[in-house]
């Protein structure tokens, strides 16, 4: 009898043993799931760099107004009154930027001419 268990513990030790490497959630699956965080670590890095510059950026405009005025003259072409806008034939910018500007420009020359006379 005392045979007959040593067998058994072994054949319950060589399923345990099976299950840890090679089973479901075993050592295989581990490494491979250990190579798909590593990929994904490196795929994040330039998103994290991203995410800290946009964080840097947000920061930027609610505390500056520097930075409100940077965007709004790249992002939407915008001219203060007390500037001049010219237009660089073959140049190019946005179609919608051109009349924004031009816009502004004649706006702001109306103006000034009124407030002249």
């Amino acid at each position: 009898m005392h045979k007959w268990l040593v067998v058994a513990l072994l054949a319950v030790l060589g399923l345990l043993q099976y299950q840890l490497w090679l089973g479901n959630g075993g050592w295989q699956d581990l490494q491979l799931v250990e190579e798909r965080v590593a990929v994904q670590e490196a795929a994040n890095v330039p998103l994290r760099d991203r995410n800290a510059r946009l964080a840097a950026e947000v920061t930027d405009l609610k505390t500056g107004l520097d930075a409100i005025e940077e965007r709004a003259r790249s992002d939407m072409g915008m001219v203060r009154s007390d500037e001049q806008f010219f237009w660089v034939p073959g140049v190019a910018i946005e179609t919608e930027l051109i009349g924004l500007n031009a816009g502004l420009v004649v706006q702001s020359g109306r103006t000034n001419e009124r407030a002249e006379q």
